[in-house]
């Protein structure tokens, strides 16, 4: 009887734990993922009209990373399934996270510390993705998966163009639904094999970043310690990502590993979310030299949403950075990157996109080019890369 009364005061008290680390892991993500408008928005006549005809596509969102269940409005974070489709979205990149270093910055870290191992154990992740970084990115995978299976239609996995072409059919006729791409932040998570990508891909990875914010076996980081290029494995990946039909993307890149790829790539890359050194001169953002060449490889950037990116809070400035971005690289090669519940603040949540809309008609930029912008060079980009079936 002594034996079970300890197990039992232990199982309470680990159950008490558990909770405690949640309450504190929904507060962490309250906290970083801010938004800045208390009050609503009246969009003009004019960008609410265009606003409704637009297919917009976000190229990174990362609340995978968080316990939120997608297909309910949250009063937290930046995005779910009612929000986007309050925005008409009708494509979202869902972003994989598998490790962050503590104090993370945007000059130098190294790969020492571990905060979304401390996420896995406070949101009560698998046991395996305590320590396995490939592990955690095939959980989140699962997680879009089962929100895709529980949506009712409403959120679509696009795995192939035959998927996208059916979607963006389908949205013409009824826009209650939105596409669902999930990529990787950060090739840490292949573990350092390049049959990891295979698995990924398996898993429905269509879209890999080369790096996060440290150097990694496959490439150098921006914010890393040595910035270098790609490894010999690194080589290995961009072949192998363009056999399989995965999307490359160079967002946190070195400028060593972002010259190498453009060099190789035989198909056109992104830089999922990110801002431009024209209008917020910092480490994490792209040169006009950048832009110059990502334009040249067919590619597309997309200009996120917070400070850092834009140095700015506000639609203003996100439509300040987008112009400056076509100004450089050309109407075909920008789009959105919002970066939505990455940990950070920004100006509206994705029911909110109509602001942004109103931003960049005010910017001077004409239906057409809105366009181009709000997603039709993604789509472009898509169908250029994702298998046929």
């Amino acid at each position: 009887m002594k034996k079970w009364i300890i197990l039992g005061t232990l199982a309470a008290a680990l159950v008490g734990t558990f909770i405690v680390l949640d309450v504190i892991a929904r507060r962490v993500a309250q906290r970083l993922n801010t938004v800045s408008r208390t009050t609503p928005y009246t969009p003009t006549k004019r960008g609410a009209a265009l606003h409704s005809e637009l297919f917009i596509a976000d190229l990174h969102a990362d609340p995978l990373m968080w316990n939120r269940d997608l297909n309910e409005r949250s009063s937290r974070g930046h995005t779910d399934v009612p929000r986007l489709l309050e925005g008409n979205v009708g494509l979202q990149v869902f972003s994989v996270v598998t490790k962050t270093p503590k104090n993370m910055n945007t000059e130098r870290n190294d790969d020492t510390t571990d905060d979304i191992q401390l996420l896995a154990l406070a949101q009560r992740w698998p046991p395996g993705t305590w320590f396995s970084l490939k592990a955690r990115a095939l959980y989140q995978a699962e997680k879009l998966v089962e929100s895709a299976e529980d949506s009712d239609g409403k959120l679509v996995l696009i795995r192939s163009r035959e998927d996208l072409e059916r979607l963006v059919t389908e949205r013409e006729k009824d826009r209650g639904r939105v596409g669902a791409l999930l990529s990787l932040e950060g090739m840490h998570a292949l573990e350092g094999r390049l049959d990891a990508v295979d698995e990924l891909h398996a898993a429905g990875f269509r879209m890999l970043g080369f790096a996060h914010f440290f150097d990694n076996e496959v490439s150098g980081s921006a914010h890393g310690v040595k910035k270098e290029g790609l490894t010999e494995l690194g080589r290995a990946v961009v072949k192998r990502m363009e056999e399989r039909g995965i999307t490359l993307d160079l967002a946190h890149a070195s400028r060593k590993t972002i010259q190498e790829v453009l060099a190789i790539a035989t198909r056109p890359i992104v830089v999922s979310h990110t801002g431009v050194k024209g209008t917020c001169d910092n480490n994490r953002n792209l040169s006009d030299e950048q832009l110059r060449a990502i334009a040249r490889n067919g590619g597309v950037v997309g200009i996120g949403y917070w400070s850092t990116a834009t140095c700015g809070k506000d639609a203003k400035a996100i439509a300040r950075a987008i112009r400056h971005a076509v100004s450089v690289a050309g109407i075909e090669h920008v789009g959105l990157g919002s970066d939505y519940d990455g940990a950070v603040g920004v100006p509206f949540d994705t029911a909110g996109l109509v602001e942004l809309t109103d931003a960049l008609i005010a910017q001077g930029f004409g239906e057409g080019e809105l366009r181009k912008i709000a997603g039709e060079n993604v789509l472009r980009v898509l169908r250029a890369n994702l298998p046929a079936r």
